[in-house]
């Protein structure tokens, strides 16, 4: 699991900001990709995935509902595609639900912000 990725993502659930974007996370966790490479942007999509698979194992709140798409609201396929594989539902109900990806972020802001849970987690 990319631990740096991880740690930019418990930072913004711990944070004022709500969401970050692809290119942003890309960027403040020195990723060095390019998303307009396919392969890297695929690279990043299995790296957010592999890391909410893992925290979803632990019974902690998926931390890839923080990152979206840059200038969309919502996250991208990827995003409910996983969440379809973790057991949520049909990703294209998913998808339509708009209080689903609002319950994800609430969630991992109140597990994160915490401090019981951060110091214990991080």
């Amino acid at each position: 699991m990319n631990t740096r990725v991880r740690k930019k993502l418990i930072q913004v659930a711990r944070g004022r900001a709500n969401v970050m974007t692809y290119q942003n996370l890309i960027y403040e966790a020195e990723l060095g990709l390019n998303l307009d490479n396919p392969s890297e942007r695929s690279l990043l999509n299995e790296v957010i995935a592999e890391i909410s698979e893992q925290e979803h194992a632990a019974g902690r709140p998926l931390l890839s509902a923080l990152v979206q798409v840059k200038g969309l609201k919502n996250q991208g396929d990827s995003f409910f595609r996983l969440c379809e594989r973790l057991g949520y539902g049909s990703w294209k109900d998913l998808k339509r639900n708009a209080e689903f990806i609002q319950s994800q972020r609430d969630a991992c802001r109140n597990f994160w912000q915490d401090s019981t849970n951060f110091s214990s987690y991080l």
